[in-house]
């Protein structure tokens, strides 16, 4: 697998959101690894008892609609007949004990990285939410002259929150089922 395409960007960008769960797709997993999809599926068969369904499972025919649906590519992961399956951030770590090459040991370094980027940016994104309600809630010892100013910034503030979490949102890729 070249440099270029194991940057946490990368896999970050390949993560979607499935059934609550944070999840990478057997075919994005195979050409990070730089095996053939049916390769993975078919050593992870061999070694099912390792693979719980909080693991990893197999999307409905739904879900692999809606995905293709949010797909750019016309030819969505190769006109697959069957749904595929999507690995849970354990899954994948359960993936470098089935796919034990050097290589494979390298994206799994990897993948777990981009994993605990993304999970610091969401307790980073939290923590600061906290924060501006601690503010928020000193505002009101503040009473008189000072109050308008408070209003208007933590009005910006709120603006600047919302709009990235718009954003976020509109650039996020996967779906969530009920």
């Amino acid at each position: 697998m070249s440099e270029a395409h194991l940057t946490i960007s990368a896999i970050s960008a390949a993560i979607r959101t499935v059934r609550g769960h944070r999840v990478l797709l057997d075919a994005d997993l195979a050409r990070l690894y730089d095996v053939e999809t049916k390769v993975l599926n078919q050593a992870v068969k061999r070694n099912q008892q390792r693979f719980p369904s909080d693991f990893m499972f197999q999307l409905t025919l739904e879900e692999m609609a809606n995905l293709r649906s949010q797909s750019v590519t016309s030819s969505w992961h190769g006109g697959r007949r069957f749904p595929p399956y999507v690995f849970t951030e354990q899954g994948v770590a359960m993936l470098s004990s089935v796919l034990a090459s050097p290589c494979a040991i390298a994206v799994n370094i990897e993948i777990m990285r981009a994993f605990v980027r993304l999970r610091q940016v969401l307790a980073q994104h939290a923590d600061l939410a906290m924060r501006i309600d601690g503010l928020e809630a000193q505002r009101g010892k503040h009473q008189g002259e000072n109050e308008h100013h408070f209003r208007i910034v933590f009005e910006a503030i709120h603006r600047l929150i919302n709009d990235g979490v718009k954003g976020s949102e509109a650039g996020k890729i996967g779906f969530e089922t009920e």
